[in-house]
């Protein structure tokens, strides 16, 4: 049984009226930190799916004071419009707020099969919902990811989609060897119940990267992973997020979570610290070439960078290198 939170760090802030928790077949989980405005566009697509399943939405404040999002979207629960419940989690940080979020679920809807994640700067197509359910019941796949396709802030940085940083990392339905996000993910129950909580890492909790440790320790366990190309999320992406120094942070950053994610996945093996910092230097050896094929085949240097940046990540990682990109989310 995974034990209720704690007063301290989880209370819940309100909740649709007549709830019939027993009865939802699915949880949408939509954390948010200081994005009022964004949060009721997300769920207002949220109420726009087109789906005979019962489902109802847990959203997750992160931003335990002045709490602007929880109180932009508590009369939509409260009236009824919206079926679910707004919580409060109170210890800071990205993997506290999905973690909230999952337990509660687990905790207030005992016969749910299907958890997604969707997060507040992202817009749900109409079919989202239904078409992450079916994907996961077609390739009995106990996970799913789907893509997030990026709307930039200045249409004039539309030429930035295909750049690793936003771009997916599928392009067709099937099952797949790896996820590395929550953005837009489909968890099984019977995966929570084996994982356990904590679910995500709190060491990657300013960092990023929680998810993608949390994926990689699911695929050990010999979850499937499956990938839905057709459940398409749409991301914001603010001006700042194209700018020379963001995309170089985030692709070291990139490179910090593979190390510890890699040194995490080979824990109690023999020589696991060497293999990983061997084939660290190794991708820091093979980036100029890799990054020149890139540069040839896309034009565009900063897409021939990203594999340097991702080496130099990490190896930078073995000398306790990170790069908490959400510490400040003002410059995020």
């Amino acid at each position: 049984m995974i034990p209720l939170p704690s007063d301290a760090s989880v209370s819940i802030a309100g909740r649709s009226p007549g709830l019939a928790a027993g009865s939802v077949e699915a949880v949408v989980t939509l954390p948010t930190f200081k994005r009022p405005q964004q949060v009721l566009e997300t769920l207002s697509s949220l109420k726009a799916q087109r789906t005979g399943r019962r489902f109802a939405v847990i959203v997750i404040e992160n931003e335990a004071e002045a709490r602007e999002g929880a109180r932009a979207v508590l009369p939509l629960f409260e009236s009824g419009e919206m079926p679910g419940m707004v919580i409060i989690a109170h210890q800071r940080g990205n993997c506290s707020a999905y973690n909230a979020g999952w337990q509660t679920a687990v905790l207030q809807f005992p016969n749910f099969k299907h958890l997604l994640v969707i997060d507040d700067d992202e817009i749900a197509e109409p079919d989202w919902l239904e078409r992450m359910c079916k994907a996961a019941e077609t390739l009995q796949a106990d996970i799913v990811g789907g893509p997030q396709v990026p709307v930039f802030a200045d249409p004039s940085h539309a030429r930035w989609a295909e750049h690793p940083v936003f771009a997916p990392p599928y392009r067709e339905t099937g099952r797949v060897p790896a996820l590395f996000s929550s953005g837009n993910l489909l968890v099984g129950r019977n995966v929570l119940a084996a994982m356990g909580p904590p679910f995500l890492d709190l060491r990657f909790n300013f960092m990023g990267g929680g998810d993608s440790d949390f994926l990689s320790r699911c695929a050990q366990k010999g979850f499937v992973l499956g990938w839905c190309a057709e459940a398409k999320v749409k991301e914001t992406v603010p001006a700042r997020r194209v700018e020379a120094d963001w995309i170089r942070a985030r692709s070291l950053r990139n490179g910090v979570i593979s190390t510890l994610v890699e040194k995490k996945k080979r824990a109690g093996t023999p020589l696991a610290g060497f293999k990983v910092f061997a084939k660290s230097l190794a991708l820091l050896a093979a980036s100029p070439l890799r990054g020149a094929i890139r540069l040839a085949r896309t034009g565009s240097l900063t897409t021939g960078l990203y594999p340097v940046y991702v080496a130099l990540g990490r190896v930078l990682a073995e000398f306790g290198y990170t790069n908490e990109q959400y510490r400040q989310p003002e410059k995020n």
